[in-house]
């Protein structure tokens, strides 16, 4: 009589550290798997493949409680057995990661995009970080929206202000029929506006963000020397107002860019120009709830 066979439960794989934006959520998913793998994996186990003195540090690592120092990265490198680009990969993660603040934040970044294998694994994520950190992106997909619109690199650079290089042209037009921000019109082969669904990690969604909106304040500040008066409109209010007033102010600056952008929306067969529109409110003295919380 034939032997029974019975089918063995597959344990996790190592998971690859190109998958991950934080390093926290890699070492967590690589303690799962490697817990499912051998029963009797542990924190303890890991600090002693690390030559770490503390049997507890991955843990508190994971849990955002401790930050990787300069001499403890390469121990977690070896402990994780990375090697080469991936070893580079996780030690650009940790500074990503931890970097306390933009600069430092958008160094790493470009690193970690420059990696074939992220690109590979998260592409979204690299393409949408390059059209939130340069201006002139969400330009020339409005500009598409004008009817002598050219899908000529040299015509949106002369279209631009201030103006930009055929070359940066040329990327911002490949980039945004990559992310179908801007696609072809199948009837007539021309390119328009798209409306693709986008997600990315809220990380690089921050840190473009803020990109975006530093170098849009420089184009406005520009603006003061560059664009005749009748052509701009800058104010600026400075009040002192109630917490529940500032929290008004919000919800009716935000029903504000709705109405905005339905009524920009409306106009968008025969528009001619492309218009930026910012809006800033923010404390310039300490707020009383932030004094009691130091």
């Amino acid at each position: 009589m034939p032997g029974k066979t019975t089918d063995s439960p597959t344990k996790p794989t190592a998971p690859a550290v190109y998958d991950f934006l934080d390093y926290r959520a890699y070492l967590r998913a690589f303690y799962a798997a490697e817990k499912a793998r051998r029963p009797t994996f542990s924190h303890r186990l890991f600090s002693r493949l690390a030559g770490l003195r503390s049997p507890n540090f991955l843990k508190l690592v994971m849990d955002g409680e401790r930050n990787l120092g300069d001499e403890s990265v390469p121990k977690f490198i070896k402990a994780l057995g990375l090697e080469g680009e991936a070893a580079a990969f996780f030690s650009d993660l940790v500074t990503f990661t931890q970097a306390d603040n933009v600069a430092a934040k958008n160094r790493a970044f470009e690193r970690i995009a420059a990696s074939r294998r992220f690109r590979v694994a998260r592409r979204i994520d690299g393409e949408l970080f390059t059209y939130l950190s340069h201006w002139y992106y969400p330009a020339v997909r409005e500009l598409a929206a004008r009817a002598d619109f050219q899908d000529d690199a040299r015509w949106i650079a002369s279209q631009l202000r201030p103006k930009i290089s055929s070359a940066d042209a040329g990327a911002a037009l490949r980039l945004l029929l990559s992310l179908g921000l801007l696609v072809r019109d199948p009837a007539t082969g021309k390119i328009v506006r798209g409306e693709p669904t986008i997600t990315t990690e809220h990380e690089v969604r921050s840190l473009a963000a803020a990109n975006f909106h530093r170098q849009m304040l420089e184009r406005a500040a520009a603006s003061i020397d560059t664009v005749p008066r009748e052509k701009r409109d800058l104010a600026a209010l400075t009040v002192c107002v109630r917490p529940e007033t500032a929290a008004l102010v919000k919800e009716r600056i935000h029903k504000f860019r709705e109405e905005l952008t339905q009524l920009c929306d409306a106009d968008s067969a025969g528009c001619t120009t492309v218009y930026q529109f910012n809006v800033q409110w923010f404390p310039l003295s300490a707020v009383p709830e932030e004094e009691g919380s130091r």
